[in-house]
């Protein structure tokens, strides 16, 4: 179902958008909306505890690209940015240092991408304070976004490109920011169409193939885009685009991507002269094998 037509049985029914995702989903595939709502609930308590379990350690990432991003950052006082999106970009700094660190996350819609979610989740519930239950509701429109997405396009970096898991990522946290304010389901659609043109294009260019650089940092940048489209799309500013016509221009250029921009770690960043240095450096260290079977086992 396209978003727009959810958008349209929301106003015929006069029932809020969370509601009639929760309805789409029982019709489709028999699932009690209260159970539903019960499990969102369950995902959302766990990327609390996920985040409160990380905040802004030190962390000893699989082959050490990374590991104190986070660290820095939480120690760091900001000279641009509000309390909100310093909160939000260290927790999401936290969560993808955690995944790169082979600790449990809550792959929302990726393991690769899912500091930005954790991160507005965290900073939504710390720092403005937002009541659960309207998480909750927030969570259910933002996986309705993120359903769309996945089944027009794409959440795979091996199929799409970065655009498909940290594009995505920052349209269904864009649009779950603006829903849990306003309940506004055509606003909150606003903010994912203006995350997804911001971010589209963009490759999937992971150095070694594993999810540290540049990846973990995309993460907190995604959070900035975010938060710059849920806070345009309150004001009244609208993508021109619709959110579905987007999404169907980002599959295409997700299949237009050479398979090197596409989570081989052939092109891009990968492929700098650096990144060549730092993947030979691996291929001699006695871990690397070791390494290399993690990750393959963590991906099966």
């Amino acid at each position: 179902m396209k978003f727009s037509e959810l958008l349209e049985v929301s106003r015929r029914a006069n029932q809020p958008l969370h509601e009639v995702v929760l309805v789409q989903q029982m019709l489709e595939d028999g699932s009690d909306p209260s159970e539903t709502r019960a499990k969102v609930r369950f995902l959302l308590r766990t990327m609390l505890k996920i985040v409160e379990s990380n905040y802004g350690k030190c962390q000893q990432a699989l082959v050490g690209l990374c590991g104190e991003n986070a660290h820095l950052l939480s120690k760091h006082e900001p000279r641009f940015v509000g309390e909100f999106i310093h909160t939000a970009m260290v927790a999401a700094l936290s969560v993808a240092e955690a995944n790169a660190s082979m600790r449990r996350i809550v792959a929302c819609p990726t393991a690769g991408s899912c500091g930005v979610m954790h991160g507005v989740v965290y900073a939504l519930t710390k720092v403005t304070h937002i009541e659960e239950e309207r998480l909750v509701d927030g969570l259910i429109v933002a996986g309705a976004i993120g359903d769309v997405v996945a089944r027009v396009a794409s959440v795979s970096g091996a199929k799409s490109g970065c655009q498909a898991e940290i594009g995505t990522a920052a349209a269904v946290a864009g649009g779950m920011m603006v829903y849990v304010l306003t309940r506004d389901g055509e606003m909150s659609c606003h903010a994912a169409a203006i995350c997804l043109k911001s971010l589209m294009g963009l490759v999937c260019d992971p150095v070694g193939g594993f999810v540290e650089v540049p990846c973990v940092k995309r993460n907190a940048t995604a959070v900035a885009v975010a938060v710059s489209a849920a806070e345009m799309a309150l004001s009244g500013i609208k993508s021109v685009i619709p959110f579905d016509e987007v999404v169907e221009a980002m599959a295409k250029v997700g299949r237009s991507l050479p398979e090197e921009l596409r989570e081989t770690g052939l092109g891009g960043i990968a492929a700098t002269r650096t990144a060549q240095r730092l993947l030979q450096g691996f291929m001699n260290r006695g871990d690397t094998n070791e390494a290399i079977e993690q990750r393959n086992n963590s991906e099966r």
